[in-house]
C-alpha cells in the first residue's frame, strides 16, 4: 500500500480523497493555486504545496509543477480526482516515468477511451451496442453529408476529444448540416486542440444511464449497478440518482454485461464509468467511457456500501477485487449545488459566503469544501457542494431531499438550491417521466414557488 498520496485536484473531490486516505492510514499532500490558499483541502491534508497562480493552465494543469510537488514531498502516488488532468494520458505516462503511481488507468487505456471515435471502434469490435453512425472520424463535409443521408436525420456531431457537454451539435435537417459541421470542428480545435469530429444518429428523448465499473491489475472486472444522469442543462448534469427509475432487473443485467465487455476490451484498471443512452423501448447504446471517478459517485456508494475512492487506491496498489455478489439497497439522490443564480440564466455567483448552514439528519450526506467566510474564486467550476440523501424507496428519497434542501442555507452568494427544491416538487420528476431534454424543454423554474 502507498505511504503518501498527492491529490492533483481541488475543492470537494480533493477533500473527499483526503478523508478516505486518512481512514486507510495514508499520508496526503494537497496542491493548490494562490486562489485556493484558504480551501479546506489545503487545511486538512498532511502537507500542502502551492503550485502557481489562479489560472488552471498555470497551476492544476501544469504537470511539471505537480510532479515537482510530488518529488519534494516524497509522494509515491498521485490521485487526479475528476476534471483537470484525470483523463490526461500524457500525465499518466509521465507519472509512470517518474516512478509515481497514477491512481487510474494506463495511458493506453485513457487514450483508447478518451478519443470517442477510437472508443466507438473498440466497442463495435467487442459487441457493445453503439449508436448508428460513423465508424471513426469524419474529415469533410462531403463525407458528413453522405453518412447523414444514409442514417437519416436527426444526427449529433461530436468532437472526438470532447467532454463535459462541449463540442456537440444537433442537426435536424440537411440545410443545417454544413454550418453545424464547420462550427463543431472549430469548437473542437479551440477547446481540445483537436478538430476531429464524428457523427451519430441522434437518439431522441433518451435517458442517460451510466454503469459503474471496477477493475484490478489481475484481470477482474465487476459492475456496481447504474446511475441515472438524465436531468441536465446544456449537457451538464444537475441531479443524479441510483438506481435509475426506468431500470428493470433484465435491463440491468444486459447493461452490466455490456459495461464489463467495454472495460475488458482495454483491460481496464481502477474505477470507471460506461455511459449509455437508453431509448423508450429500453434499447441502449454506448456513448462514452469516463476513465476516472465521477462527480456523482456518492449515490453508488450509498446503495452498494462501497468506498469507490478506497477501491481505486487498492486497485492501484495491486490488490485484488473482492469476489462478492452485488447487493443494492434502497435509493439515493445527489443534487449538485452550484454558486449560480437560477433567476438570471444561471450566471456564476462568485463572492464570500457569510452564512453556511448545511442540512443534517438520518441518511443525509454533504460533500463540500465551503464554509462561513470562504470566498469562492471565479476561476473554476461553480459547484460548491453535493447534497446526497438515501432512503428505502425513491419516494422516500425525494421527500428526504426536499427536507434537506429546505434546511440548506447559504447567504452571501446565489445558489441553485431553490432550483433543486422546485425540481423535488415536479410531478414528472416524481413519476420518473423525464429525459435528457426535460429541464431545457419542459421544466419551468419559477422563483416564486
Amino acid at each position: 500500500m502507498f505511504d503518501k498520496i498527492l491529490i492533483a485536484n481541488r475543492g470537494e473531490i480533493a477533500l473527499r480523497i483526503i478523508r478516505t486516505c486518512k481512514e486507510m492510514d495514508i499520508k496526503t499532500v494537497a496542491v493548490y493555486s494562490t486562489a485556493d490558499t484558504d480551501s479546506l483541502h489545503v487545511k486538512f491534508a498532511d502537507e500542502a504545496v502551492c503550485i502557481g497562480p489562479p489560472p488552471s493552465r498555470e497551476s492544476y494543469l501544469k504537470i511539471p509543477s505537480i510532479l515537482a510537488a510530488a518529488e519534494i514531498t516524497n509522494a509515491d502516488a498521485i490521485h487526479p480526482g475528476y476534471g483537470f488532468l484525470s483523463e490526461n494520458a500524457e500525465f499518466s505516462r509521465i507519472c509512470s516515468e517518474h516512478d509515481v503511481k497514477f491512481i487510474g488507468p494506463s495511458p493506453e487505456m485513457i487514450s483508447t477511451m478518451g478519443d470517442k471515435a477510437v472508443a466507438k471502434k473498440t466497442m463495435i469490435k467487442n459487441n457493445v451496442p453503439v449508436v448508428p453512425g460513423s465508424d471513426g472520424e469524419i474529415d469533410t463535409y462531403e463525407e458528413a453529408k453522405e453518412l447523414c443521408d444514409e442514417i437519416g436525420y436527426p444526427v449529433m456531431i461530436k468532437a472526438s476529444a470532447g467532454g463535459g457537454g462541449r463540442g456537440m451539435r444537433e442537426v435536424f435537417e440537411e440545410s443545417k448540416l454544413k454550418q453545424a459541421f464547420s462550427t463543431c470542428r472549430s469548437e473542437a480545435e479551440t477547446g481540445f486542440n483537436n478538430p476531429a469530429v464524428y457523427i451519430e444518429k441522434l437518439v431522441q428523448n433518451p435517458h442517460h444511464v451510466e454503469i459503474q465499473i471496477l477493475g484490478d491489475q489481475h484481470g477482474n472486472i465487476i459492475h456496481l449497478g447504474e446511475r441515472d444522469c438524465s436531468l441536465q442543462r446544456r449537457h451538464q448534469k444537475v441531479l443524479e440518482e441510483a438506481p435509475s427509475p426506468l431500470m428493470t432487473p433484465e435491463l440491468r443485467e444486459k447493461m452490466g454485461a455490456a459495461a464489463i465487455n467495454a472495460a475488458k476490451a482495454v483491460d481496464y484498471e481502477g474505477a470507471g464509468t460506461v455511459e449509455f443512452l437508453v431509448d423508450k423501448n429500453h434499447d441502449f447504446y454506448f456513448m462514452e467511457m469516463n476513465t476516472r471517478i465521477q462527480v456523482e459517485h456518492p449515490v453508488t456508494e450509498e446503495i452498494t456500501n462501497y468506498d469507490l475512492v478506497a477501491e481505486q487506491i487498492k486497485a492501484a496498489a495491486g490488490q485484488k477485487l473482492e469476489d462478492k455478489p452485488l447487493k443494492m439497497r434502497g435509493h439515493s439522490i445527489e443534487c449538485r449545488i452550484n454558486a449560480e443564480d437560477p433567476e438570471h440564466n444561471f450566471r456564476p455567483s462568485a463572492g464570500t459566503i457569510n452564512v453556511f448552514h448545511p442540512p443534517g439528519g438520518h441518511s443525509v450526506r454533504i460533500d463540500t469544501h465551503a464554509y462561513v467566510g470562504y470566498r469562492i474564486p471565479p476561476h473554476y467550476d461553480s459547484m460548491i457542494a453535493k447534497l446526497i440523501v438515501s432512503a428505502p424507496t425513491r419516494k422516500d428519497a425525494i421527500n428526504r431531499m426536499r427536507r434537506a434542501l429546505s434546511e440548506f442555507v447559504v447567504e452571501g452568494i446565489k445558489t441553485t438550491i431553490p432550483y433543486q427544491l422546485q425540481l423535488m416538487n415536479d410531478e414528472n420528476f416524481k413519476k420518473g417521466t423525464f429525459n435528457t431534454h426535460y429541464l431545457e424543454s419542459e421544466f419551468k423554474y419559477n422563483p416564486d414557488n
